[in-house]
């Protein structure tokens, strides 16, 4: 199953601090719920884990994420990731993130993902996992703008929002399950008021 996932998000903080926070994977994994970083191979390539609690399936997910184009110039960067789950599973994609500097200092960062899954995961089904992930996704970027937008500590280096290893499932499919209530209701209500 192959999953399409987009986000753009605007950051108070100016390009260079997002493109350095990009490039350092101790802590971009901070922002991703669930993920641990195993090892860093060299520059561009590491290893690392992702575990994720779908109800009664819970799934880990061991691999590697290898940087494949870096443009200093266009501020882009694309990564390929490749994961093995213990149960045999497979989640192979790739991420595309474009930094763009707008006028008052901040910070726009455009990001696109293709991921394909394979295993037990499947068993939920296609508008759930689709959902799950866009969940997943935003709040990684929103845990990204956070730890951007925090200011610098004595040190002068920037304070990472606190590391948590579980994903807030339940919330996360309830807010797949209420989307498509909310959008309904929207559009009933909205019917009515024309």
């Amino acid at each position: 199953m192959s999953i399409q996932i987009e986000e753009t998000v605007q950051i108070a903080a100016p390009i260079e601090a997002a493109w350095q926070f990009l490039l350092d994977p101790h802590r971009v994994v901070t922002c991703m719920p669930g993920a641990t970083l195993e090892a860093v191979v060299d520059d561009r390539t590491f290893d690392g884990a992702v575990k994720i609690k779908l109800g009664a399936i819970t799934t880990r997910y061991r691999g590697r994420v290898e940087l494949t184009e870096v443009d200093e110039q266009k501020y882009t960067v694309r990564m390929r990731a490749e994961g093995r789950e213990t149960g045999g599973g497979t989640a192979k994609g790739t991420l595309t993130s474009e930094l763009r500097a707008l006028p008052d200092g901040r910070t726009e960062m455009v990001t696109s993902a293709q991921v394909d899954l394979t295993g037990r995961v499947m068993q939920i089904g296609r508008g759930m996992i689709q959902g799950v992930s866009s969940q997943l996704f935003g709040e990684f970027v929103a845990r990204a703008q956070q730890a951007l937008e925090m200011p610098a500590s004595e040190t002068g280096e920037v304070a990472l929002p606190a590391a948590d290893d579980s994903i807030p499932i339940l919330r996360v499919i309830l807010g797949v399950i209420w989307a498509p209530i909310a959008r309904f209701f929207r559009r009933i209500f909205g019917r009515r008021s024309d």
